[in-house]
């Protein structure tokens, strides 16, 4: 039995792979898969990689592949969510900024530099055409410290996922200003490439498992009122995202995915160079 450790946020998207683990389908593949929630997200789960603090990550795309490119020893195996992911943007409930464009040189709450909340800001940014060079980050960590420094003015705005925030919006802690939809498909399946030399057998036999569950999620009976009480959200809230949602069951990335990828992150700054697409994937399939 070999040991593995996966990372990924504790949010609705990852509810495939809480199933799988809770009826013990990996156990049969001589594979102890543990689960390890990362509040902070992808800038804590690229740093956990880089440390060996888990073999496999749940990640935003753009994250990993800024940070394959700055050296972390990883490769994407495939995409997991195939659809984008969208960013509300948010401030305090009571504050006087009400448009996007209010928010032009304003403080950003970010959870950590390399995070999806610090990424997409600037992508917001490009998307505004404001200068790079003005904007202003905050490190808060998390969720929690992005809710706590808008509230009490040390940031004035903040980027997480609209259905994850969507009740705080509702309780009037945040109010949503807008979204900022991702421009590629969301999150993917990185693996740290120590890992992937030691156990490919088994790292392709997690996928296929994994594939597997994607492949039904949908249909399970009542999906969408588990995941209302599971996350705490609103059944209509949870039925429009599942209706906007949608995982991968096997197809491996390609090269170009990963060319056109690294393009936008070169405009959007986010990268100074293109590598090899080599650099940043493995077909496990081949």
């Amino acid at each position: 039995m070999i040991d593995l450790k996966i990372g990924g946020v504790p949010e609705h998207f990852n509810y495939p792979w809480y199933l799988t683990l809770k009826n013990k389908l990996f156990q049969p593949l001589n594979v102890h898969l543990r689960w390890m929630d990362f509040l902070g997200g992808t800038g804590d789960m690229c740093r956990a990689l880089r440390l060996k603090e888990i073999d496999i990550a749940i990640v935003l795309t753009e994250g990993i592949v800024r940070d394959i490119n700055n050296g972390n020893p990883s490769k994407i195996l495939q995409t997991y969510i195939e659809t984008p992911l969208n960013w509300g943007v948010h401030v305090a409930a009571d504050s006087n900024l009400n448009t996007m464009a209010d928010l032009e040189n304003k403080r950003i709450a970010i959870s950590r530099f390399g995070s999806g909340s610090h990424l997409m800001a600037i992508v917001n940014a490009h998307y505004q055409g404001w200068a790079m060079d003005d904007l202003d980050f905050v490190v808060v960590e998390n969720l929690k410290g992005g809710i706590h420094a808008v509230q009490n003015n040390t940031a004035d705005y903040f980027l997480w996922e609209h259905f994850t925030t969507k009740p705080y919006v509702d309780q009037e802690i945040f109010k949503r200003i807008d979204n900022c939809p991702s421009p590629w498909p969301c999150f993917v399946i990185a693996v740290r490439d120590e890992i992937l030399e030691k156990y490919p057998n088994e790292i392709r036999d997690v996928l296929e498992v994994i594939n597997q569950q994607n492949s039904n999620f949908k249909q399970i009976k009542n999906i969408d009122t588990i995941l209302s009480h599971h996350y705490g959200q609103r059944l209509e809230d949870i039925q429009k995202w599942l209706s906007m949602t949608a995982w991968n069951t096997g197809t491996p990335v390609e090269s170009k995915f990963i060319c056109e990828i690294q393009r936008k992150l070169l405009v959007y700054g986010v990268i100074s160079e293109k590598k090899s697409p080599e650099v940043y994937i493995k077909n496990m399939y081949l």
